[in-house]
């Protein structure tokens, strides 16, 4: 009985034992992290500078009054569609001697303006034909004499209103207000009876329409000086409309500004482009907008995902942890090349099947630290990296 009882008291102590070895080498081995790698890569990166602006139409005007009055009628809303020499108002004017020697100065200036522009368009359709311009610089100045020709016309038609009431002795005579392009009535800022001044040396005038040729938009926008040298008129970029960011849209860059305007301690400098919108999408003046632009291309180039990079919290320079043989990481400096935000190019510190650590140290990444670097959390993996160390109360 006592030989039973010793038998059992060791088979207890060494099952004992057993458990508790069996639970610490449980524990020890889900103490260990399995960390993920990812290797470099073989590929192709261009790099594109984003410019933000709004896209406005080309052609838009402010219908101004050439005669002070009170506005009798308009004839048209906002969003209508106009034909060039469409009736837009009505204008009651006051006839005096005042209003008559302000008509013939008028006159006077809008023939210069119009002999001006005939002599412009002219010289530009020699230019043309021998392909020295391009069709819209040969078209602006068309327009341009266009706009002139019905300011001339405008201009008489006002005079002789204001003589014929000046001369009879009349209380009050009509003129009208005719749409100088083809487009869409923007905006209408007065209403029937309200009080107009004319357009005027002294007076820029009340407005009494916004019409703009909506079928022909371009993108107006800014870009960082530091990338204004390598953007080329003539180049071919992709437009983004907020309100439209599923719809990318062709473009032409066609005038980078020769001079830049400081803003907030950086200079700007303006862009313009024409922008593709097909027929069948709706669009409205002034959507915000973001143009895409190429400023740089390599083709088969080894690279790797920019979220792996971190950098030295005292030297700023880029580093990546890569997996050794026996299981621990070695941090390798590295040389970093062109970028698209997504992937970055290795130039030095890394090569081809290297595994470069995906468990990104918390304390040393601008992610969390605030640094000045850039990341992308293009591929989800910032957002998993955050997760993880979430208790550290990032």
């Amino acid at each position: 009985m006592k030989k039973q009882v010793k038998y059992i008291v060791i088979f207890l102590i060494i099952g004992s034992l057993l458990y508790v070895l069996n639970y610490f080498k449980e524990a020890n081995s889900a103490s260990i992290i399995d960390y993920e790698t990812e290797q470099p890569f073989y590929t192709s990166i261009e790099k594109e500078v984003v410019a933000t602006g709004k896209l406005n139409p080309e052609d838009e005007i402010e219908l101004k009054p050439q005669v002070s009055g009170i506005i009798d009628k308009i004839f048209v809303e906002e969003g209508d569609i106009v034909m060039r020499g469409d009736l837009i108002a009505s204008i009651r004017v006051v006839p005096n001697e005042q209003a008559l020697l302000s008509a013939t100065s008028r006159i006077n200036s809008a023939k210069l303006s119009y002999e001006n522009a005939k002599k412009l368009f002219d010289r530009s359709e020699k230019l043309y034909e021998k392909g020295v311009i391009s069709k819209q610089d040969f078209e602006n100045s068309q327009l341009s004499m266009e706009q002139n020709t019905e300011s001339l016309r405008q201009a008489e038609n006002d005079f002789k209103i204001i003589k014929k009431g000046t001369l009879t002795g009349g209380s009050t005579a009509n003129t009208n207000v005719l749409s100088q392009i083809s487009g869409t009535i923007l905006e209408i800022p007065i209403r029937e009876g309200s009080p107009i001044t004319e357009t005027n040396t002294f007076s820029p005038g009340t407005t009494i329409a916004t019409v703009a040729d909506m079928t022909k938009m371009i993108f107006e926008g800014q870009v960082d000086e530091t990338e204004v040298s390598k953007l080329a008129e003539g180049s071919e970029i992709k437009v983004i409309l907020g309100a439209l960011e599923k719809d990318e849209f062709g473009a032409k860059l066609t005038f980078v500004a020769p001079k830049g305007i400081e803003q907030g301690g950086a200079v700007q400098f303006k862009i313009k482009a024409d922008v593709e919108i097909p027929e069948s999408v709706n669009v409205r003046a002034g959507y915000s907008a973001n143009a895409i632009m190429s400023i740089g291309q390599k083709e088969n180039i080894l690279c790797i995902n920019e979220s792996l990079l971190q950098f030295n919290r005292i030297t700023d320079k880029p580093f990546v942890e890569i997996l050794k043989e026996d299981g621990s990481f070695v941090t390798k400096e590295v040389e970093v090349g062109i970028s698209d935000g997504i992937n970055v190019e290795i130039l030095k510190g890394v090569k081809e099947g290297d595994k470069i650590n995906l468990d990104i140290d918390p304390s040393s990444h601008p992610a969390w630290t605030g640094g000045k670097q850039k990341l992308l959390d293009t591929g989800g993996r910032v957002s998993k990296f955050k997760k993880k160390y979430e208790g550290l109360g990032f």
